[in-house]
């Protein structure tokens, strides 16, 4: 006697917090049913020629095989859920805010905040500071420290740079080696807010874009 579980029998796709609902219910059911009959398969077995136990455990991994889709169909439903939950009038919230991402800046003549990304170990550190066409303009060093600081937008001789979008990078060192590039996060407002292909997308003052899912701090213009 062997026992076959089959993804027609818990592997079903979850499109909504019902439906995962149902798949949960669906789901220990049957792996209720599954106990019984694995059970019954060990009570009637003939003790002259009882089952391997290689067998068990591929019956067990079969069915656990199943339950780990039922589960993650469950999940994705839960995710699926929440960005349905994403409206125009739900993003109105973000415009005008600040948010911080790893993103270019406006510069309007006021400093911008940067939150630096400075790899461990290093003994020194530098801000690279580029154009809208990705061509440094200005290296700053900084400390080793990730606390954020005010980027004043003026040049070595104190002279302020053109308006425009800037992007910034921290150069890591360590005796003089360069450890890692990395780009550093900035405070930029909200401009637009908008879905696309289930995933918000901010528009930025400048123009620059950066997803949602991208911005790890949001803060109130001051």
């Amino acid at each position: 006697m062997t026992l076959e579980v089959t993804q027609n029998s818990a592997g079903v796709t979850a499109n909504s917090p019902g439906a995962a609902r149902g798949n949960a219910a669906t789901l220990a059911s049957d792996f209720e049913t599954f106990l019984k009959m694995l059970t019954a398969q060990a009570r009637y077995q003939d003790p002259l020629d009882p089952i391997d136990s290689t067998e068990y455990a591929a019956q067990l991994a079969q069915f656990s095989m199943v339950e780990q889709q039922v589960l993650t169909n469950d999940r994705l439903a839960a995710l699926s859920a929440g960005f349905d939950t994403f409206t125009a009038a739900s993003l109105a919230s973000w415009i005008g805010m600040e948010t911080q991402a790893a993103a270019p800046a406006q510069f309007g003549g006021a400093p911008v905040t940067i939150v630096p990304s400075v790899a461990g170990g290093a003994d020194a550190a530098v801000l690279v500071v580029k154009d809208a066409s990705g061509a440094p303009v200005q290296r700053l060093p900084i400390g080793t420290s990730d606390a954020p600081f005010d980027w004043m937008g003026q040049d070595d001789s104190g002279a302020p740079f053109p308006q425009g979008v800037y992007s910034f990078e921290v150069e890591s060192r360590k005796n003089g080696e360069l450890l890692s590039t990395a780009p550093a996060a900035v405070y930029a407002r909200v401009a637009e807010a908008r879905i696309e292909e289930g995933k918000v997308i901010l528009v930025l003052q400048g123009g620059g874009e950066v997803a949602a899912a991208a911005v790890t701090a949001l803060r109130r213009p001051s």
